[in-house]
């Protein structure tokens, strides 16, 4: 592992994006600005793009601690974590998600925002679990999750804070399959490829602001609210 906790690779045409903080892959200003720097970077260099966690944990979500120092702290970090998830939401660039593990709140969050999401096999948690830890669920996530999540589960993943193991995510819509742990990465990697070879850059490009323009104008402005009116009260 390097000092920073995202790593950025470039396998020929795809952007091997690495989260990992060496714990929970939780989502701090730091790991905000990385993904940031590394989505940005994938823009101009990259045909697709694989975002992938550590061993265990694709992410916990976001930094408790910071969360818990006051209100304007969270809201900050609120501010900045969502930009990323609309980032990934809007990227000219498919996106495969590659859930190693748990993932929580914010991490499962980011597997809302991506095209294509696989999940590794094994006992984890994945869901928006913000309602029973106290956290207000904001309506930006509420965006990201209308086209994606079942809408048979929709109350029960975000206003009933449900949590998933990887196969239940599926059927919820937080995954699109589950591999063994091992191959995961490389059926990520295999997965980003065939998009960029398949799809033509410019028409994709074209094509997510058709599908997706509307989405992220809503998500961008409902954020503005969102962190204007966002308190929390954690619970142990």
């Amino acid at each position: 592992m390097t000092d920073s906790p995202v790593r950025y690779e470039l396998q020929d045409r795809v952007a091997l994006i690495t989260l990992d903080d060496g714990k929970a892959n939780a989502v701090s200003h730091e790991v905000a600005a990385g993904l940031h720097d590394a989505l940005e970077r994938a823009e101009k260099e990259a045909d697709a793009v694989v975002l992938i966690g550590r061993p265990g944990r694709f992410s916990a979500g976001f930094d408790l601690a910071t969360m818990a120092s006051g209100n304007d702290n969270a809201r900050e970090l609120l501010r900045v974590g969502a930009e990323v998830a609309i980032q990934i939401n809007g990227l000219t660039k498919p996106v495969v998600a590659a859930c190693t593990g748990h993932a929580l709140a914010m991490g499962a969050i980011l597997l809302l925002a991506a095209d294509v999401r696989i999940g590794a096999e094994g006992p984890f948690k994945i869901g928006l679990n913000e309602v029973a830890i106290g956290i207000p669920m904001p309506r930006f996530v509420v965006e990201l999750g209308l086209g994606v999540i079942n809408p048979t589960e929709l109350n029960a993943a975000i206003g009933l804070a449900t949590l998933y193991d990887p196969e239940g995510a599926v059927q919820a819509g937080f995954l699109d399959q589950v591999v063994p742990a091992e191959e995961l990465q490389a059926t990520a990697v295999a997965t980003a490829a065939e998009l960029a070879e398949r799809l033509h850059a410019d028409s994709f490009a074209a094509t997510r602001q058709v599908l997706r323009g509307d989405q992220i104008e809503r998500a961008t402005a409902a954020l503005v609210t969102d962190v204007a009116n966002f308190e929390i009260d954690l619970q142990s």
